[in-house]
């Protein structure tokens, strides 16, 4: 997009959204009498924000003005403007939209869906590679991850804390220095999330191979690709896997893995039978 033509788009879209909205959407008391304003006046607006009148016209009006990111925020405050319209409002003024709160549950239908799948093993992972949900085949392949603490359901935990995962990946260092550019590509859109801080802190403490990979700075997010693994139970077992994002959450990943050839498919069938068996073996005792 061409700097003019932002400007008319950050301008209309200021218009718009200010003669969108009422002074009671504001807390503002109704006018007496009759109005050629649709909405709120500038005047209004450019009080709610903190700005001058002229400033704001000069915006609206689509002059050369470049508004800084607070002085952004403050006009999506004052204009009551949703997360993606102040995503829309900061890419038109230039500037990266500010990090959006996520309680990452996964919606029912993303749930449906990985069960739907099945026989597939397919998954969902948040930003910080922390494991939300799995179907029957995917949580037996990584090693009845399901039956583990949900502390412990996370991609970077299995591989670098848990011991139970040495020489299940045939191309560790592939697996394990891909995941660690994938966080550090998730790690500049959410620096202030305390929790992924505190997982960050926890590797480089407890691994030094996890410390020598983030320090690296190697940033790199696969969407697909074959992973070769061995298996406990069943052996060698090859998977394509490709990453989906629901439009809804982008920082949730939906992941699926196929069968790479006709054995890696037979040990999967194994697989699925064998955790079958188990689960039966476990409702008789309950």
């Amino acid at each position: 997009m061409s700097t003019q033509l932002g400007r008319n788009e950050l301008a209309a879209f200021l218009r718009a959204r200010r003669e969108a909205l009422r002074p009671s959407d504001v807390g503002l008391p109704p006018r007496i009498g009759a109005s050629r304003t649709p909405g709120l006046r500038r005047e209004e607006v450019a009080a709610l924000a903190g700005v001058s009148v002229d400033y704001l016209v000069r915006l609206e009006q689509a002059r050369d003005v470049r508004p800084s990111a607070q002085v952004v925020q403050s006009l999506s405050n004052a204009l009551r403007l949703s997360p993606d319209q102040t995503g829309y409002l900061f890419s038109l003024a230039g500037h990266r939209a500010p990090e959006r709160a996520s309680a990452h549950e996964v919606p029912d239908g993303i749930r449906q869906l990985i069960d739907d799948v099945a026989p597939l093993p397919a998954m969902v992972l948040d930003h910080r590679l922390d494991i939300l949900a799995t179907n029957e085949m995917m949580a037996a392949l990584l090693l009845d991850i399901d039956r583990r603490p949900v502390a412990d359901r996370n991609v970077l935990r299995m591989c670098f804390l848990d011991s139970r995962f040495d020489g299940f990946y045939e191309a560790r260092d592939d697996v394990v220095r891909g995941a660690v550019a994938d966080l550090r590509a998730a790690w500049v859109n959410h620096s202030h999330d305390a929790k992924l801080a505190a997982l960050i802190e926890e590797l480089e403490r407890e691994s030094t191979e996890f410390s020598r990979y983030w320090q690296s700075r190697e940033v790199s997010v696969r969407n697909r690709g074959d992973k070769p693994m061995r298996h406990p139970l069943v052996g060698p077992i090859t998977v394509t896997f490709d990453v989906l994002t629901p439009l809804g959450d982008p920082d949730l990943r939906l992941i699926v893995y196929r069968p790479a050839d006709a054995q890696s498919r037979s040990a999967l069938d194994e697989l699925g039978r064998l955790r079958g068996q188990r689960s039966q073996r476990h409702l008789r005792t309950i």
